[in-house]
């Protein structure tokens, strides 16, 4: 085995060794083990985790965006449903109707 000499913050060496302690390994282990994935990743390797990390940002955004205690509908046709067709999903107006009528003042008050 081969030793490596590199030039990283101090404060970056600690807060490695304490995360790596943590789970139970040495940071040269943490290092070695990058090293292998990053030399064994072939080049469709970005693309997909850039996929992966789109499908977790949306599946958040999905999340964050849904009222409380809704459950997410599936898209028709196996695909992601559009904002229009979110927008347009359900009886609209009858939403449209309970939201004026709450926003209208009554008279005589």
């Amino acid at each position: 085995m081969s030793n490596l000499t590199l030039s990283v913050d101090e404060d970056l060496i600690k807060r490695a060794r304490v995360r790596a302690i943590e789970q139970g390994t040495s940071l040269s282990a943490k290092v070695r083990e990058f090293l292998r994935d990053y030399v064994n990743e072939s080049q469709d390797g970005p693309a997909k985790q850039r996929a992966q990390a789109t499908a977790r940002l949306m599946a958040a955004m999905d999340a964050a965006t849904a009222p409380p205690g809704a459950s997410p509908t599936p898209a028709p046709r196996g695909r992601r449903r559009t904002l229009r067709e979110e927008l347009y999903a359900g009886d609209f107006r009858a939403r449209d109707r309970k939201a004026t009528k709450a926003a209208k003042p009554r008279p005589g008050r």
